[in-house]
């Protein structure tokens, strides 16, 4: 008979004896389970009994009209979809059995054929709707324990984010299988940290999270690993790490492209051996913790230029979760708005019944360059400056605003090496602040301490950016 549709439960509701053997045994053929009915009342039975894919319902019945039977599949049987057949198929019939639910219809005498093609297609569409409901459970599920857990809500129900959502309760499963999250700056890297320690079974204990680019390079080791008392000048007291402090539980390591190489080699063996070896300890200690890292910078060049070293760019690589920049999924911006309105006027106690529509259709339109961080501060302000019970567009600000530009264009005879770039932006970004380090790093997006680094590995001065 062809390809098999093992698997796919059909009923079959056909009153004519022959016709509901013919296509049973067709069924039976395609290796379908196949439960046939005669009437409504035993179709009725079958369905509260049996998982059933699929419903071949014939419209003219005994008891009620087959267009009711298709109404009632619909209304108390949502999951299952249905097929409608009849011998006096007019166009007002034929209307009516879709409305009523029915996928698909067919005039008898029936091709077997084209039942059979029906079915495949079916399948496929039931598979999809299967798969979204899936992924939709999941969606409400990672929010649900993130809002019990953190007190923290995710904001944006587009197919992109329920699709990240549904790799976090995938590796959420795994016990100590280190994840990666990449993306722009403000693009929620820690939500999803948080929400995947929320989903797994380490959720009872302790989520650290630690921005790697906010410690002084010469703290690096006694910050992570801790120290014992008289380890060095001015250690007058045992001190515990961050990677002991999250024992049994997560560790999430914010920048991790800040991390310099020698503490970089430090963590590639933590990582691989789960022991730790506090500063001017003679014995070290064994972890069980899963660290989740997060970067918006590209590793894979950095590795190229010797910046970070390969192994443990691999070692983190093991899981990786993509954040797009909110430009990319412009579908979140309204969920994003009304969350972050709700919950800034519960905050300052401000009662906002509407949202003009003028703020969705700037918001959509805006480039946000600082992604759900920049529209989460856009927000709060406008409830500062709104006085009434309607945000309005005109307690927006800088939605004309757009991401800092390349200093100059750059023509084929002009280098496009990205060291060479990355200076003559912050060169230009810190003539633009007068060298006010605070506002430039907000002007490019990125921590004070991230800038300090920049500026002394460019060996950039208030006097050699003037040349």
């Amino acid at each position: 008979m062809g390809e098999s549709m093992e698997q796919l439960k059909i009923l079959l509701l056909e009153d004519d004896d022959a016709l509901r053997g013919e296509l049973s045994e067709f069924f039976d053929g395609l290796s379908c389970l196949c439960y046939s009915a005669a009437t409504p009342t035993k179709a009725f039975e079958l369905l509260d009994t049996a998982e059933i894919d699929i419903a071949i319902v014939d419209i003219f019945l005994p008891e009620m009209n087959g267009l009711e039977v298709l109404k009632i599949i619909k209304d108390k049987y949502p999951a299952i979809e249905s097929i409608a057949i009849t011998g006096h198929g007019d166009m007002p019939t034929v209307i009516e059995a879709f409305r009523a639910g029915a996928t698909d219809f067919f005039n008898k005498p029936l091709s077997l054929f084209d039942i059979k093609d029906s079915l495949q297609r079916t399948r496929k569409h039931t598979e999809l709707q299967n798969k979204q409901k899936y992924i939709d459970l999941k969606y409400n599920l990672v929010s649900k324990k993130l809002k019990s857990q953190f007190g923290l809500e995710i904001a944006g129900s587009s197919a992109i984010m329920k699709n990240i959502i549904n790799l976090v309760s995938k590796v959420s499963e795994t016990d100590s299988t280190t994840v990666l999250i990449t993306g722009e700056s403000g693009t929620g890297k820690e939500l999803i940290a948080r929400s995947i320690h929320a989903m797994s079974n380490r959720s009872e204990k302790y989520f650290q999270s630690v921005n790697c680019s906010a410690i002084p390079e010469t703290l690096y080791e006694s910050e992570f690993f801790g120290h014992e008392k008289g380890a060095f000048t001015g250690a007058d007291s045992n001190t515990t790490g961050w990677f002991e402090l999250s024992n049994h539980g997560t560790l999430f390591l914010d920048e991790v492209g800040e991390l310099p190489l020698n503490v970089q080699a430090k963590f590639l063996r933590v990582l691989d051996e789960k022991i730790i070896n506090k500063v001017g300890a003679k014995k070290g200690i064994r972890i069980d913790l899963r660290i989740i890292a997060a970067t918006n910078q590209p590793l894979e060049d950095m590795v190229e230029k010797k910046s970070f070293r390969v192994d443990l760019y691999h070692r983190l690589n093991s899981f990786v979760i993509h954040l797009p920049p909110l430009r990319e999924r412009k579908q979140d911006i309204p969920d994003l708005i009304n969350y972050y309105v709700d919950y800034f006027s519960g905050q300052m106690g401000k009662k906002i019944a509407e949202v003009e529509d003028k703020v969705y259709t700037a918001f959509s339109d805006y480039y946000f360059p600082g992604n759900v961080r920049e529209l989460k501060n856009m927000i709060e302000q406008a409830i500062i400056l709104c006085e009434n019970h309607i945000l309005e567009f005109r307690h927006i600000k800088n939605t004309q605003k757009r991401p800092v530009p390349l200093p100059d264009a750059l023509d084929d005879h002009q280098s496009l090496d990205l060291d060479t770039i990355e200076k003559r932006v912050i060169t230009r970004a810190l003539q633009k602040c007068h060298f006010n380090k605070s506002k430039t790093a907000r002007l490019l997006n990125i921590s004070r301490q991230a800038l300090d680094r920049k500026i002394q590995k460019y060996g950039i001065t208030e006097e050699t950016s003037h040349r």
